[in-house]
């Protein structure tokens, strides 16, 4: 059975075919939850009521675009949503924001673990907003609109990410705290 065949299925409440795409996509959901959450635990929970979701609006794809893409939004507007009802979206307003410097990009030559591990340890504000740009490749004007947000300060708080994870990573590189490279 073919995806589309699969959808029409899952559009058809069978099971089965729900089963399956679960087993499909849930490796590359859970990675992504995992950006956004601030564990693992939370991931998981994350990726079932993302499921869930996915399953209770599936008359809504349309067959246009990509399913996986599809998908990946709804699991990140979950996280989103968790985040706002627990009003723990503090970000910072553009109005203040003073003397902000432009961080230069991060070495690529970090490992991807340890990379994450320091995004997942940034504050709310900060990781959702550099995971929405960076990341996941959306621009200001859209993490503006998911997060509520003026531009400026979606481009305020991606600064002000960077500028911690640079910290971080300095201040491991200098201390002595060993980073494995494999």
């Amino acid at each position: 059975m073919g995806l589309d065949e699969l959808i029409k299925a899952c559009k058809r409440n069978d099971r089965r075919a729900q089963e399956r795409i679960y087993k499909m996509y849930a490796s590359k959901m859970y990675a992504l939850c995992l950006k956004y959450s601030r564990s693992k635990e939370e991931a998981e929970d994350n990726l079932q009521d993302g499921f869930i979701t996915v399953f209770e609006k599936i008359d809504q794809f349309g067959f246009k675009g990509s399913f996986e893409g599809w998908i990946k939004r709804i699991m990140i507007n979950t996280a989103l949503q968790k985040y706002r009802e627990r009003n723990v979206l503090n970000l910072v307003r553009e109005e203040d924001i003073s003397g902000m410097v432009e961080v230069d990009e991060q070495a690529t030559s970090l490992p991807l673990d340890y990379l994450l591990d320091k995004i997942q340890h940034l504050p709310n504000q900060y990781r959702l907003v550099f995971n929405l740009y960076v990341l996941d490749g959306y621009s200001h004007k859209e993490v503006a609109r998911m997060l509520g947000i003026s531009e400026g300060t979606s481009k305020s708080n991606l600064s002000r990410a960077r500028n911690l994870l640079r910290k971080r990573i300095e201040e491991d590189m200098t201390g002595n705290q060993s980073i494995a490279f494999e």
